[in-house]
């Protein structure tokens, strides 16, 4: 019998769920760190560079078929230094090396497997290979001897590739555009193009199922919001149209739960019925900042019970009590989706035979399976009436059988970015509803991060905390998200010491992550050193993009802070951005905010005096995204909405663009006039 081979895995020490996941391989996996480098120069190794993240189900695959395979180990180990990196505990390495790798192929995915030269520069890669050559795709193995090949005999070709692939990566850094220094009298933005790029979004909409495009279909949670928000300026009823009509077939698909609530990253068929089952804080938190606005515009009943169903699921399933996990693995027993898929045998033999004719027909149950030979909840008919009695009880008896089932995996990173997205999401759940247990929470989740992830005698911000242990400082978007957070929590606080912090980080990150130009910001901060190149990004993929953030940051704390140099370097963003997002208006959603901000300008809603806390909740419930809420019991001269108010019984004052309104004293007039 062959004897295993010897091998050294160092991942048993890392608190990443997914790193513990590869820490039994028999590659001689390392983390990231700056001693693969000096590792791979010394030996003469490439540097074979895998990332993926707990919940990616491709990775799951990829590692049972080939990285738990002894012989494929053994050539790693042999020819590669071989390194494993959580892509949400390094977003900054995934982000250098999954731009590399969409340059060298057109597209991108996980699991990323992307080959370096031992000083980190990048020139092969790929995503999923199988452990033997199919149609369109290379064996593992193969892929493997090929490169090792070439380091070795072909190593100055190489070499020159990854030049020249790393030069592409820092040309495509966004720069200032020449737009931004010409026409300085023409406007940055108007309603029109607002009405234009939302002409273009609804262009691809899926006018049958909701969202936009083929399989498979993902949230656009902020594409969602821009044409809430092209509703509001231009009472566009095609965009709400369409706004609801996504909302309306996704909570009646299988993205989302039935039983437990909360969304699957993306469905993979068009009717949102068939999920990849992961669910991710982040896709969470911010479809709950939609649906909220969504219940603002229509005060649509499913709309309130689809944000209570998932606040709780994420109280029930990713919560520490203050904080939030990362995500839900797709896969238990190894099979994707399993956990939340049902035979029809199973569900004849729990619920009672007088509701199981219409519950099987009103959720497309069959005997045959509606996927894959199982079944999976969803429906085409009207989502209220699936919160019948005899619905409601049936689901009841469903969700505590589920619970007796192997639970898929839970990665237990807690990242700081998408607890940030969550506090807004709890403020606009709060505004949109009056819960004010969801108030609470967001006050209680915005301290759990002030003292968990913030380095007191260093003075910067941890990325993630995993069992205790914190990793990585924390990047743009965790600063931006977390001012944003800020500005939300006064909103529905009324706690001006939120904004003073805002303002705050807003000023380490203009010093830390500014760019050359002071116009926009590197994604990692000025002392980070154990990186390729420093990128500034500006896609708004799943997550907006810290730029993005900022843009939305700097307009609205320069109006409160009165801070012109902030709102010119909004505006000179904008400016520079402004030609991708009129032509690709969903690829740039959280863009289109700061634009629409800057077409119909900011409302400000001042109150000085004891009662106008008492009023918050009124104007809180109302869709108005282009609000300054400012209710205040005294005066703040270092705030300059607040300073010279006199404070007298109560005073209210509307502004825009920078000139208020005559003080009134009358509460019914003031909401009248909003």
């Amino acid at each position: 019998m062959q004897s295993t081979p010897h091998f050294t895995n160092s991942l048993a020490s890392e608190t990443s769920p997914y790193l513990l996941q590869h820490a039994h391989n028999p590659v001689n996996w390392m983390a990231w760190s700056e001693a693969i480098f000096t590792l791979a120069q010394n030996q003469n190794k490439p540097i074979l560079l895998s990332i993926g993240y707990a919940a990616c189900h491709w990775c799951h695959v990829m590692e049972r078929e080939s990285f738990e395979d002894e012989q494929v180990a053994a050539y790693m180990n042999d020819h590669f230094i071989n390194v494993k990196v959580d892509r949400e505990e390094r977003p900054d390495v995934d982000q250098i090396y999954m731009d590399a790798l969409q340059a060298m192929t057109g597209s991108g995915g996980w699991p990323l497997n992307i080959f370096l030269l031992p000083d980190g520069r990048p020139f092969y890669g790929g995503t999923y290979f199988p452990p033997m050559a199919m149609s369109q795709r290379a064996s593992w193995i193969d892929v493997l001897k090929g490169v090792s090949d070439a380091f070795i005999n072909n190593k100055e070709k190489i070499v020159e590739q990854a030049q020249a692939l790393t030069q592409h990566l820092v040309q495509t850094n966004i720069k200032i555009s020449s737009e931004a220094s010409s026409n300085k009298n023409e406007p940055i933005a108007t309603k029109e193009e607002l009405g234009i790029m939302s002409d273009r979004i609804l262009m691809n909409a899926d006018l049958q199922w909701g969202g936009f495009g083929a399989a498979p279909k993902f949230p656009q949670t902020f594409t969602l919001q821009t044409l809430l928000r092209n509703y509001f300026v231009n009472n566009h009823q095609a965009s709400l149209y369409q706004a609801l009509l996504s909302i309306d077939k996704m909570i009646q698909g299988g993205i989302y739960d039935i039983l437990g609530g909360g969304f699957a990253r993306y469905s993979t068929d068009a009717q949102w019925q068939a999920p990849h089952f992961e669910k991710m804080l982040y896709d969470n938190a911010l479809l709950l900042s939609v649906i909220s606005e969504a219940y603002q515009v229509t005060q649509k009943e499913e709309y309130k019970i689809v944000i209570e169903q998932t606040i709780a699921f994420l109280d029930r399933e990713l919560s520490n009590g203050y904080a939030y996990f990362a995500a839900l693995d797709a896969d238990s027993e190894g099979e994707e989706g399993k956990f939340y898929t049902w035979s029809y045998e199973e569900i004849n033999k729990l619920l009672p035979k007088e509701i199981m004719a219409s519950f099987c027909a009103y959720y497309q149950i069959t005997n045959e399976g509606n996927w894959e030979h199982t079944n999976i909840l969803w429906t085409q008919e009207n989502f209220l009436k699936g919160q019948s009695d005899d619905f409601k009880k049936a689901k009841e008896i469903l969700f505590a059988h589920r619970t007796k089932r192997v639970r898929p995996g839970l990665d237990h990173k807690i990242i700081l970015s998408w607890n940030n997205f969550m506090v807004t999401a709890l403020c606009k759940c709060y505004a949109a509803l009056g819960k004010e247990e969801y108030k609470t929470k967001a006050i209680l989740l915005m301290s759990w991060v002030e003292d968990n992830f913030f380095n007191a005698k260093e003075q910067f911000y941890y990325h993630t905390i995993t069992n205790g242990t914190k990793k990585a400082f924390a990047f743009l978007d965790d600063y931006a998200s977390l001012i944003q957070g800020y500005i939300h929590l006064q909103e529905i606080t009324g706690e001006l010491s939120y904004l003073k912090k805002a303002k705050s980080l807003t000023e380490y990150v203009i010093k830390h992550f500014g760019d050359e130009e002071k116009v926009f910001f590197y994604y990692t901060p000025n002392y980070q050193k154990d990186i390729l190149l420093r990128k500034k990004e500006n896609y708004d993929g799943a997550q907006p993009s810290g730029n993005s953030l900022m843009c939305y940051n700097l307009l609205y704390l320069s109006t409160v802070f009165s801070k012109p140099e902030w709102e010119l370097q909004a505006q000179q963003m904008i400016h520079s951005m402004r030609r991708v997002m009129l032509q690709y208006p969903s690829s740039f959603g959280f863009w289109n905010q700061s634009f629409l901000l800057l077409a119909e300008g900011f409302t400000e809603l001042v109150a000085i005096g004891a009662e106008g806390g008492q009023k918050r909740s009124i104007l809180l419930a109302k869709y108005l995204p282009f609000k300054i809420l400012l209710f205040s019991q005294q005066q703040d001269p270092e705030i300059g909405l607040l300073e010279g108010r006199e404070v007298l019984e109560n005073q209210y004052f509307i502004c825009k663009n920078k000139s208020c309104s005559a003080p009134i004293a009358d509460w019914h007039q003031f909401l009248a006039l909003i």
